[in-house]
């Protein structure tokens, strides 16, 4: 039984590591006791939600009001709980979920936590590969409980990169019409169909960059924050702050070269 936690933001990543484990555990093997297959649409034909997302989202909100009540919580299958502490927490129970549904590795439980809007700690599991990734704001980012940096890369042509799509048709083929302007300047394009591991690739280094357009806070308040914290840049397409609706996260040298490609459509 989860019990109550102070504000202390080592207290608030040690409970945001235990419920994101916990809720991809249950969704890794609930999928693996009745599949997944049988889902239902939201956004678009292609935007699928499935049992084991709600299942795992009612565990991560039901552990968070046991011990810290007061709190705030949002959630991708519908959790709206309104707080008066001034924290707020942001979930995913499955980032990923087409993969999920096609039994492909690449999904994740994110969690986060924020106060007026800063995020001060955050986790992502990716229950296949039994990875957890997390930060604390000022503290650096980690897997598996050991420290990780981004990459060193500075040269554009040699830049692994990562990007998604969202659901909408129209939105996805402004999106591909962005990647073919981007292709022939880098090394590669890498596609997971998460966006919080490939925000989390960006910070351990096996990806040098990270943009994607039209996502939801909680698809990237964990992954932003582990990603900074690794010492990558994260900002809009015009430099400005971070946000879901436009996300560039990238090596500190690759950041500058990236913007003036993803400026121009």
């Amino acid at each position: 039984m989860t019990t109550r936690v102070s504000d202390d933001p080592g207290e608030l990543l040690a409970l945001a590591v235990e419920v994101a484990r916990a809720a991809g555990t249950l969704a890794r093997e609930g999928r693996r006791r009745t599949g997944a297959r049988a889902g239902t649409t939201k956004s678009s034909a292609t935007d699928e939600v499935t049992e084991h997302d709600r299942a795992a989202e009612r565990l991560i909100v039901e552990r968070l009001l046991i011990a810290r009540p007061d709190d705030a919580v949002v959630g991708e299958e519908g959790a709206a709980v309104s707080g008066t502490s001034g924290l707020e927490w942001f979930l995913d129970p499955i980032d990923g979920t087409t993969n999920f549904v096609y039994d492909l590795p690449g999904w994740c439980t994110s969690v986060a936590v924020a106060r007026d809007g800063e995020m001060l700690a955050g986790a992502v599991y990716v229950p296949v590969t039994d990875e957890l990734f997390a930060a604390r704001r000022g503290q650096g980012a980690t897997l598996d409980g050991r420290p990780i940096r981004c990459s060193t890369e500075e040269e554009l042509h040699r830049a692994l990169v990562a990007t998604g799509f969202g659901y909408d048709p129209d939105v996805r083929r402004r999106q591909a019409h962005r990647v073919a302007g981007l292709i022939g300047e880098i090394r590669d394009v890498r596609r997971s169909g998460s966006a919080a591991i490939d925000l989390c690739h960006v910070a351990a280094g096996r990806v040098d960059a990270y943009y994607e357009e039209h996502l939801n806070s909680w698809d990237a308040a964990a992954g932003v924050l582990i990603a900074t914290e690794a010492g990558a840049r994260a900002s809009d397409y015009s430099g400005g702050p971070a946000r879901p609706e436009q996300l560039l996260v990238a090596t500190p040298a690759l950041h500058p070269r990236l913007l003036d490609l993803l400026a121009t459509p």
